[in-house]
């Protein structure tokens, strides 16, 4: 059997929600009106555990609870250690604030000219448009702003973003996150995107969304028609688990697609949802397959009460190193870690090089044998440790 067979399907339907006229279904403002964000809510569809529960009556003062009926309907109510149900159902562990955990884990707030924008790399930004999400991931980086739980009292101000923009040359990138950009109207997006495309300066425009992911109705047509427009707007998208690969999802990828929007995915390691190399690569293949190239695997940030879902680095390159070679190199994403307290991305990858001399690279492929690359012409040997030089071959006109 191939390996990832349980994960062949792709989720489709209403789900407990098959009563609801359809077009409300479709509606996102519908999804939107029916979150499930009271633990009584919860109650009425699954058994909490009395570690859930708990984490659901912290959760005022840590992140907000809030699922859409859509996302609800790919938890298994009946497995407490779901991979779905444990991003987005809070737990105690979200109570437990460990030495190293930060508020702020990489180091936005000391990096931001005007409330809401960061500056931390030469030609780019990050641009805080929303405190709100559709629903809240459990791990969320910015969960000290996201949903004001923490009563940081964020309030975007879109001009003085723009005027700091407009008045830096040097910035030529500009990501749009939040919460979740796509959750402004569809006005303030042709607003917001139509002020930067008129910024000569600013080449490249993206934005950061698990709108597709938590809420695919969004995506709409009208939507469609504003990336056109103002195009190209790159995104990137948050799957973390195969299962988050539904049909749905996969129409909203596509609509993105054909109005030409580029789309890569960031997924977070996380423990209990993506820690095991026959799930990640059924979710990089699902990706592919919905026109999404996988980007980043995030280690998991330092946020408070993230320890339950933190994963060992070494389990991460790990799973790295399982992937390559074993499937295409379009499908395996670059592992990284925000470094704490503002250092940036930093790449951790699988150790591939042996040593480096005066004359060659020595190095070990996917399968651990060793090859040589010379690097002064004349010197060095290519063959691998353990195998002979054959004859060379011809150049074929």
């Amino acid at each position: 059997m191939y390996p990832n067979d349980r994960y062949k399907d792709w989720f489709r339907g209403q789900g407990l929600w098959a009563h609801v006229p359809e077009e409300d279904w479709k509606n996102w403002k519908w999804q939107l009106r029916n979150r499930i964000t009271k633990v009584e809510q919860l109650e009425e569809y699954l058994d909490l555990t009395p570690e859930e529960k708990a984490g659901c009556y912290f959760a005022n003062q840590k992140l907000a609870l809030a699922i859409t009926p859509y996302f609800f309907n790919l938890i298994d109510r009946n497995d407490p250690n779901c991979p779905i149900r444990r991003q987005v159902i809070p737990r105690g562990g979200e109570m437990k604030v460990s030495s190293e955990e930060l508020l702020d884990p990489v180091g936005e707030e000391g990096t931001m000219p005007v409330e809401g924008l960061v500056h931390r790399y030469p030609d780019r930004v990050l641009f805080l448009v929303t405190d709100r999400c559709a629903s809240y991931c459990r791990y969320c980086t910015r969960s000290r702003l996201v949903s004001n739980a923490q009563d940081y009292n964020f309030h975007a101000e879109f001009e003085q973003g723009l005027k700091y923009i407009e008045s830096h040359p040097e910035v030529r990138d500009v990501l749009l996150s939040g919460g979740d950009p796509l959750l402004l109207s569809d006005h303030k997006l042709d607003y917001l995107l139509g002020r930067l495309r008129a910024i000569p300066h600013v080449e490249f425009i993206r934005i950061g969304s698990r709108i597709p992911v938590f809420l695919p109705q969004r995506i709409t047509p009208e939507l469609g028609e504003i990336f056109k427009k103002h195009g190209p707007i790159w995104m990137s998208i948050h799957v973390n688990h195969p299962r988050e690969c539904t049909e749905e999802l996969r129409q909203a990828t596509e609509r993105l697609a054909f109005s030409g929007v580029p789309l890569g995915n960031q997924s977070v390691l996380l423990k209990g949802v993506n820690d095991e190399t026959e799930v990640m690569k059924a979710l990089i293949h699902r990706l592919l397959m919905m026109r999404v190239r996988p980007y980043y695997l995030y280690q998991c940030d330092l946020i408070t009460g993230s320890a339950h879902l933190r994963v060992d680095v070494r389990k991460g390159i790990e799973i790295i190193r399982q992937l390559r070679g074993h499937t295409t190199g379009y499908a395996i994403p670059q592992y990284v870690i925000d470094a704490p307290g503002g250092g940036g991305k930093v790449p951790i990858n699988p150790d591939y090089v042996k040593e480096i001399t005066e004359s060659e690279i020595v190095m070990r492929n996917f399968a651990g044998e060793e090859y040589r690359y010379p690097l002064i012409p004349g010197k060095g040997s290519i063959q691998p440790a353990d195998k002979p030089v054959g004859e060379p071959h011809e150049i074929m006109a």
